[in-house]
């Protein structure tokens, strides 16, 4: 069968093609993509092509198709895979499989499985290493999220702290510690928000920075210091874009400095604030990715020696994580969409990711079997004026915060062009 699907062929070089699908055979899982969520990785993968580490050297003549969060449906199954997969279920991926070590991952390194495409084949490699996961819900998009919120729950869990006179490392952030997000206001910072607040443990004090006022005052008025305190947590948002804003921070912290730091930008002064602010033991999340590979930040090895101040670094979740991501979901714990700003269809990949950096707001949102031009939910009531469907839309987004939802998902779905 033939699909449409946005593959890589070098640096900066992304085009949508029609692919003819080869048969899946006894060993294959044949999926439709839904949806999918436009992430930073894949930025970087379009514009490193065949540099980057997941990209094969080769692209300009094997594309691979890119997007790797994304959720669906299961068309065919193979007869090797019909005891655990049926034809109807919906479906997500966790791309990072590592099988056997190898760095390859749907919606990088494969010609025929990602997020932008309509169809797609399934790796045998996702399959052994059990990553296609059976996703019970009505919402897709929820599904494309259960990804990114793996690697914000995968951070969580990475963090750690040591045990006096002993080697003992004990995992994860210091259960009623002091914990600090550094500019945490883009869309994976919203997730840290959401999950330091909901899930089983829990620090005492959050405190989430960032330079831009109007996404601070978006995400406390989403996560507000009421939700928080009733899951017995004390927020503070915060604006550096201050003098001595080091020196508030840890006078929020009591003096003590943190346990558990996370830091969202790959920003030299970001990181040395970070470091700044840990306390005795303290962890520090080096969670945002940087495309310079010689990207350093000073760091006080002092402290390393005298506080045992320490540094994690974290880049996805693993399988368990995104399984925990997909049951707080389903039991109401975490709430994604306040991480869509953006909506569009499959004709708008190849533009919205290549430029992804230079469009604010949070998650781009694709629904691959329409065509959309990429629309901020902001601007939804404009686009009303002249157009029914965002009109509808619109109403739709204004009853549930200004925020993408179930409802709008199964309007658009029903009333889209179709591609």
């Amino acid at each position: 069968m033939k699909t449409k699907a946005v593959r890589i062929y070098g640096k900066n070089d992304l085009r949508m093609d029609e692919v003819e699908l080869p048969e899946i055979g006894a060993d294959g899982v044949r999926v439709r993509v839904i949806s999918d969520s436009l992430c930073m990785s894949s930025y970087k993968a379009a514009i490193e092509g065949g540099d980057h580490k997941r990209v094969p050297s080769n692209c300009h003549e094997n594309p691979t198709v890119v997007g790797h969060e994304f959720c669906g449906d299961i068309v065919e199954v193979g007869e090797n895979w019909k005891h655990k997969y049926k034809v109807g279920d919906k479906f997500v991926i966790q791309p990072a499989h590592f099988h056997n070590g190898s760095q390859e991952a749907p919606g990088y390194s494969y010609n025929y499985c990602g997020g932008n495409a309509q169809y797609g084949n399934v790796p045998i490699e996702t399959l052994l290493e059990n990553c296609l996961l059976p996703y019970n819900s009505d919402t897709y998009y929820y599904g494309s999220l259960a990804e990114p919120l793996s690697c914000v729950i995968g951070t969580f869990h990475a963090m750690y702290h040591t045990k006096a006179g002993s080697y003992v490392h004990e995992m994860g952030i210091k259960e009623g510690g002091k914990m600090a997000l550094l500019a945490s206001v883009g869309p994976m910072g919203l997730a840290a928000i959401d999950y330091a607040i909901h899930c089983d443990r829990r620090p005492s004090l959050l405190v989430v920075t960032d330079i831009d006022e109007a996404r601070l005052e978006r995400a406390a008025s989403i996560y507000t210091v009421e939700e928080a305190a009733k899951n017995g947590i004390e927020l503070h948002y915060v604006n550096t874009r201050m003098e001595n804003a080091t020196a508030y921070l840890r006078e929020l912290s009591g003096g003590t400095g943190y346990d558990d730091v996370v830091c969202f930008a790959p920003v030299k002064p970001v990181i040395e604030q970070a470091d700044d602010i840990l306390g005795f033991d303290g962890c520090l999340n080096f969670f945002a990715g940087p495309t310079d590979s010689q990207f350093k930040a000073p760091f006080n090895w002092y402290n390393v020696h005298y506080l045992y101040t320490h540094v994690v670094g974290t880049s996805g979740g693993n399988t368990n994580d995104m399984q925990e991501a997909i049951e707080m979901m389903n039991a109401g714990k975490l709430n994604p969409s306040a991480l869509v700003t953006h909506i569009g269809g499959l004709n708008a990949v190849v533009e919205t990711t290549l430029n992804l950096p230079k469009i604010p707001g949070g998650k781009k949102l694709i629904y691959n079997h329409i065509d959309l031009p990429l629309t901020a939910i902001a601007d939804f009531e404009e686009a009303g004026k002249t157009d029914p469907l965002f009109a509808e839309l619109d109403k739709i987004c204004k009853a549930n915060n200004n925020l993408w939802s179930p409802e709008a998902e199964k309007y658009l779905l029903a009333n889209a062009k179709k591609i």
